[in-house]
């Protein structure tokens, strides 16, 4: 084969894909609705492409380990005002928002301790389609180290430690 037929077996195959996968988007055969599950290679291709995105993203950040008490006590007042619903805490089991989330978010209360650069990359930039927000747009750099430290806490954390940390945000 020469290279003019390579080309234009290529520029074919990509025409037939790029036509087959107009076909499929605008059939809207596929439900996008949160209440029916991916299937197992959708839901593959998202969770890699989830992860390798983080990885690559957040390894450039300089982790800021927070181990002082106040700042960790205000990122659990954070963590109430705005995460508790969907990922919940240590006494706190369900949540109305959370049932109905796809995917389901993960429980950070019982989550294995994630890197810091992880979760701080991931509380200020947000997941496309998950539900997950970026609080970079509301949060300055120094409340998400906080929130991110509270959270290497949380799953050592009892219920009443997280209640008493956590109700200095409602007063």
């Amino acid at each position: 084969m020469n290279g003019k037929t390579i080309g234009l077996t290529v520029v074919g195959m990509l025409a037939v894909l790029t036509l087959g996968g107009a076909a499929f988007i605008g059939s809207g055969v596929y439900n996008i609705g949160a209440d029916d599950h991916h299937t197992k290679l959708t839901l593959t291709i998202i969770e890699q492409l989830r992860e390798r995105s983080i990885a690559a993203r957040s390894k450039s950040i300089d982790p800021h380990y927070v181990e002082d008490p106040v700042r960790i006590a205000a990122g659990a007042q954070h963590y109430s005002a705005l995460c508790v619903g969907c990922h919940l805490a240590p006494g706190v089991t369900q949540s109305d928002i959370r049932r109905g989330l796809y995917p389901h978010p993960p429980n950070l209360a019982q989550e294995e301790l994630q890197q810091a650069q992880r979760a701080f990359w991931i509380i200020k930039h947000g997941i496309k389609m998950s539900a997950m927000p970026a609080w970079g747009k509301t949060l300055d750099d120094a409340a998400i180290w906080d929130t991110v430290a509270f959270i290497r806490k949380m799953p050592d954390m009892t219920s009443e430690t997280y209640r008493q940390l956590s109700q200095e945000h409602s007063k």
